[in-house]
């Protein structure tokens, strides 16, 4: 169920994508990312998906993964369907569900979201693929060293912010565990309706949150161990430093942004 998520993966490569500055690839997401939500036609959202499988497909990334990983939230791409097709009125009636009309608006505006869904796991995930957590560490506190003057713990919210990233695989397997675990001792997950096999999930939560715990303070005694200090004083191995790549990169994918938005698709 959980085993394909690519969210918080890291596959190490020398390819264009992996290469590029780790600050300039957070730049070059939030772009996307803001475009992402401007595209107001499935026109905008085919180009985006097309220049999505040509960054695939360009640093010989596996497309099959990273489809894969959409397979752990297709639950919320479903539900993202139904509800604005249940929800969004407008449009001639397809058809009925008792006293509920399902509507071609309604339709569009589910597709449309659900479409985006699957776009913004996808961007995201070649973000950490292609990036290390020290990296992606090293350009998120290096992004928010500006409000460091305000009394912001820079370093500290980046150190945070990546091992909560890092940490969605590793719950998830551990997720899969418990459920393969309590299925020998007869749990049943997958039979009944959707409330149902959501209610049989909430024996799930206590040993999930006690696994977290645990491997939580293993990090922590890994981290002591090793003699872990962040904040000021703390050097790096490799400092970040933008090439030309990098600059080039970002005015593609701002031409890119512009030229979606002036055709208005």
């Amino acid at each position: 169920m959980f085993k394909g998520i690519t969210i918080g993966q890291y596959l190490p490569g020398e390819s264009l994508l992996h290469r590029l500055d780790p600050r300039m690839k957070i730049i070059l997401i939030i772009i996307f990312l803001i475009t992402l939500f401007l595209v107001n036609t499935f026109v905008g959202y085919g180009v985006l998906a097309l220049f999505i499988v040509f960054l695939i497909l360009g640093n010989k990334l596996p497309i099959k993964l990273i489809l894969k990983g959409l397979r752990p939230i297709f639950f919320i791409i479903s539900f993202t369907f139904i509800l604005h097709s249940l929800m969004t009125s407008g449009g001639e009636t397809l058809f009925e569900i008792g006293p509920i009309p399902i509507e071609t608006e309604g339709v569009y505006t589910g597709a449309f979201m659900a479409v985006r869904l699957v776009l913004l796991v996808m961007t995201t995930s070649l973000l950490t693929l292609t990036t290390s957590p020290i990296a992606l560490t090293d350009a998120i506190e290096h992004l928010l060293s500006p409000f460091k003057r305000i009394g912001v713990p820079a370093h500290e919210l980046a150190m945070m912010m990546t091992i909560a990233l890092r940490f969605i695989p590793t719950l998830m397997e551990e997720t899969e565990k418990i459920m393969k675990a309590q299925k020998a001792r007869g749990a049943d997950f997958e039979s009944g309706n959707i409330f149902e096999r959501a209610k049989n999930l909430v024996p799930l939560l206590v040993p999930l949150f006690i696994s977290a715990f645990r491997r939580a303070d293993e990090l922590a005694l890994a981290m002591e161990a090793r003699c872990y200090r962040g904040g000021t004083g703390r050097t790096r191995l490799k400092q970040l430093q933008a090439a030309l790549r990098d600059y080039l990169a970002l005015g593609f994918v701002l031409l890119l942004m512009i030229f979606i938005i002036l055709l208005g698709i």
